[in-house]
């Protein structure tokens, strides 16, 4: 098959073949370019799509980044399985081979050193979110149809204080909780917290954070998750992973990467 070449990631040489059924972005099966120490794992895809000029087209429509976005995540998924990989940005395309054995050569001794360090480790996402029926928002009662200005204002600032209370105690919660797991793993990141527009996330998001842990030590840390969940009445934490580590790849290996014209 022709086209580009589209990277999703750059690991050690593994020997474990991946599932026979995996495809990847535009249904095409992820196969591995080896380059010295390295190997790229890459699938072709069509040029009229992901060539610069109509990549940068795609990238607008939600639908298609979507789909691009499951395929490349299910191949980085499929990874983690069998090595350490190192993720590189969503759409980073290159003409052929040649080209993305040059990127290898260009940034080997990063891409080791990185590695060296993600080597047996994941990626846990911990977030927590105020849930909505303890939001003050949503939970005051309608006011009342007659109500004098004075009512009204002692009122509004009882919400106000209360809405405070509850945001301070969730805040507390949270801070208590990735001080705690920041201690037990080897790394963390704190994320802005979620627009729940866009995430469609139930409640307010008080934490959103990464913790790089051993897969060895992986258990113990989704018991300390467990552990916290009856010390937060009115809090939601939830657990996802294990991932690739994403927030632990460093801007070097997400940012330089080109599309299109890379390696022509």
């Amino acid at each position: 098959m022709t086209g580009l070449r589209y990277v999703y990631a750059v690991c050690r040489p593994f020997g474990t073949p991946l599932q026979a059924q995996l495809t990847g972005v535009a249904g095409d099966p992820p196969r591995l370019v080896p380059h010295h120490d390295l190997v790229a794992v890459v699938s072709h895809v069509p040029e009229e799509d992901f060539a610069e000029e109509p990549l940068r087209a795609h990238l607008e429509d939600l639908d298609w980044l979507t789909a691009v976005a499951r395929a490349h995540q299910g191949v980085i998924d499929a990874l983690t399985t069998v090595t350490t990989p190192l993720p590189l940005r969503l759409g980073t395309v290159f003409r052929d081979d040649s080209g993305v054995r040059s990127m290898i050569e260009e940034r080997e001794e990063n891409f080791l050193r990185r590695l060296d360090r993600l080597e047996g480790r994941v990626e846990w996402g911990v977030k927590v979110f105020l849930e909505p029926q303890n939001e003050p928002e949503q939970a005051s009662a309608p006011e009342p149809a007659a109500m004098s200005g004075r009512d009204y204002l002692r009122r509004r600032r009882q919400q106000t204080r209360s809405r405070e209370d509850q945001w301070q105690r969730a805040e507390t919660f949270a801070t208590r909780l990735h001080g705690t797991l920041a201690g037990f793993a080897e790394d963390s990141r704190l994320h802005a917290p979620q627009n729940p527009t866009l995430s469609g996330a139930r409640g307010r998001n008080v934490l959103n954070a990464a913790y790089l842990v051993p897969r060895s030590e992986s258990e113990q840390f989704v018991e300390q998750v467990d552990r916290t969940k009856d010390d937060a009445p009115g809090l939601r934490v939830e657990l996802t992973g294990p991932w690739a580590a994403y927030s632990f790849a460093g801007e070097e290996n997400t940012g330089e990467e080109n599309t299109g014209e890379e390696g022509s």
